[in-house]
């Protein structure tokens, strides 16, 4: 069972402990956060899911990453 807890340190806010509080989630409780966050993004763009017609790029694009 998760122990919930308040907490104002901006240690907490980092990636890496974000990601361990999601991973110390049960996978229903995953699944019910993830609904919860959609429910969220899609009461504040009610065209969320909806398709978009883009005009495809008239170049080629480049994909770059960091070595």
């Amino acid at each position: 069972m998760a122990q919930y807890s308040i907490s104002h340190d901006r240690a907490e806010e980092t990636e890496e402990a974000k990601d361990r509080w999601f991973r110390s989630l049960t996978p229903a409780q995953r699944i019910a956060m993830f609904s919860e966050f959609y429910q969220l993004a899609a009461a504040m763009n009610p065209h969320l899911g909806e398709e978009v017609d883009v005009p495809p790029a008239p170049t080629r694009i480049r994909v770059l990453r960091k070595p």
